[in-house]
């Protein structure tokens, strides 16, 4: 296997460590940036560097069982991608939800594993070794539940979780601008992320070089 391979996947799993065992994790009920960060970690970082880091056979890998044929096409269709990943997104992102996310251990590992899962879902259509051009919209169309999430938290001048008030070192004012700091950094990484993979995918779209050996001339 390519060593930049390797490395890829061996960075996905690095982002997966930060945000489930490191201080970001301890931090998340007490700021609501250290709970957008874990959230940007599983489902916007890791997963594209764990699929850059799959060998090539995986793509070519078919499930003997009929069934699971029919469940992966359908589980790998963008539409079910995107839809699943927006459903997590806005979900999870629901005072309530995220509230009982910060209360009970069981629904924070639930609430982790669904941003993780869906990620990886919707990362892939744009990690197949020959994604269609349609998949630019799809990154277009991806942000636009991050954007206005985004704009809510950044521009609010009220405060979307008060649970981030009981916290005794928390006044409105830091909590506040903590939640603008929280959307500001999905808005910009997002945007980042999105961006550049999209670029790399017009650009091998465009390239005359661009051939069935797919994932392999990244």
């Amino acid at each position: 296997m390519a060593a930049w391979r390797i490395g890829s996947f061996v960075l996905g799993l690095a982002a997966i460590a930060v945000a489930i065992v490191s201080p970001v994790s301890a931090q998340d009920r007490e700021m609501l940036t250290a709970h957008m960060i874990q959230h940007l970690l599983l489902m916007t970082i890791a997963p594209p560097l764990l699929w850059l880091g799959a060998p090539p056979k995986l793509w070519r890998s078919r499930f003997a069982n009929r069934r699971l044929q029919r469940v992966a096409r359908f589980a790998g269709r963008p539409m079910f991608a995107w839809t699943l990943s927006a459903a997590v997104l806005v979900g999870w992102h629901i005072p309530a939800a995220l509230r009982l996310g910060m209360q009970s251990g069981a629904w924070h590992a639930v609430e982790q594993f669904s941003f993780l899962a869906a990620g990886l879902l919707f990362w892939r259509p744009v990690m197949q070794p020959r994604p269609h051009w349609s998949i630019l919209v799809y990154l277009f169309l991806a942000t636009l539940p991050c954007d206005v999430l985004s704009a809510f938290l950044v521009f609010s001048d009220r405060v979307a979780y008060p649970m981030y008030l009981c916290m005794p070192a928390n006044s409105g004012a830091k909590v506040l601008e903590d939640q603008q700091c929280a959307g500001a950094l999905m808005w910009t990484c997002v945007t980042v992320v999105y961006l550049v993979a999209g670029t790399v995918l017009a650009t091998r779209m465009l390239s005359p070089r661009n051939d069935a050996r797919g994932l392999e001339v990244i």
